[in-house]
């Protein structure tokens, strides 16, 4: 089992919550969408980050919301800095940008499976344009050495 390990999503919910790279990086172009990267902060300091990315930790978010995390989940937490995020943080960004910019919460990890959850518990939350980035940064990433 993988320290990121996330419940899974089926394969009607995965068609209904899931968005192609290409479309989602037409839709920031375009100011239509924001592309909110979930991985926890050392994974960024490491990988790096797709420009322009609004970054909100999602094991954090999980404990913040008063989900229980996995052994692994909590070990990973703990492993990094803790960000400065909070519930009031939390709500106010997304609202900013789903509400308020009525854009499209486009949520990326490392390889689109955390982000899928994400999607699915910000739907749950009441932000139904809320999508999962497809292949998420390593897809990024490979775009980026392919050009």
């Amino acid at each position: 089992m993988s320290a990121f390990d996330t419940p899974t999503v089926s394969d009607a919910e995965r068609a209904e919550l899931e968005i192609t790279l290409a479309s989602s990086m037409e839709l920031v172009q375009l100011g239509l969408g924001t592309m909110i990267d979930i991985r926890q902060g050392f994974e960024i300091e490491m990988k790096g980050a797709i420009p322009g990315t609004v970054h909100i930790p999602l094991f954090e978010v999980k404990k913040l919301l008063g989900d229980k995390l996995t052994e692994n989940e909590q070990e990973v937490l703990d492993t990094g800095t803790p960000s400065d995020i909070d519930i009031k943080g939390l709500i106010t960004t997304i609202n900013r940008l789903h509400n308020a910019r009525d854009h499209l919460l486009l949520i990326t990890c490392n390889s689109g499976r955390r982000s899928l959850y994400a999607a699915s518990l910000l739907r749950s939350l009441g932000y139904p344009k809320a999508l999962s980035v497809a292949g998420g940064f390593q897809a990024w990433k490979k775009l980026q050495t392919s050009a």
